[in-house]
């Protein structure tokens, strides 16, 4: 049986894997919004864990509107990478501070 605890270490364990590809992949943007959007998806499952967990349904609705946001950031991002890769024929984060003001 599995219980509460069983689903909080998991998205506890999601959510630092997510922390780490953050800290250490600075080279790459799409690596980098995959550890974000992990992060959002361990943060969903306690949402869903607690939600079921209380017996309230308002968890579960928040996670759609995470799950929304989430879906926008994911397409702006990747709109935002492709159209640097055409102006700078590159997607390192490094190469970047040319966008400096």
């Amino acid at each position: 049986m599995l219980t509460l605890s069983h689903f909080l270490i998991l998205g506890a364990i999601l959510f630092s894997i997510g922390v780490v590809g953050i800290f250490l992949n600075r080279k790459n943007l799409i690596v980098l919004l995959m550890a974000i959007e992990l992060m959002l998806l361990a943060v969903n499952m306690n949402f869903v864990a607690f939600s079921h967990y209380l017996g309230d349904l308002a968890g579960q609705v928040f996670v759609f509107f995470i799950l929304t946001v989430a879906a926008a950031e994911s397409a702006i991002g990747l709109a935002i990478l492709v159209v640097l890769f055409r102006n700078l024929q590159t997607i390192h984060v490094d190469d970047l501070d040319s966008l400096k003001g």
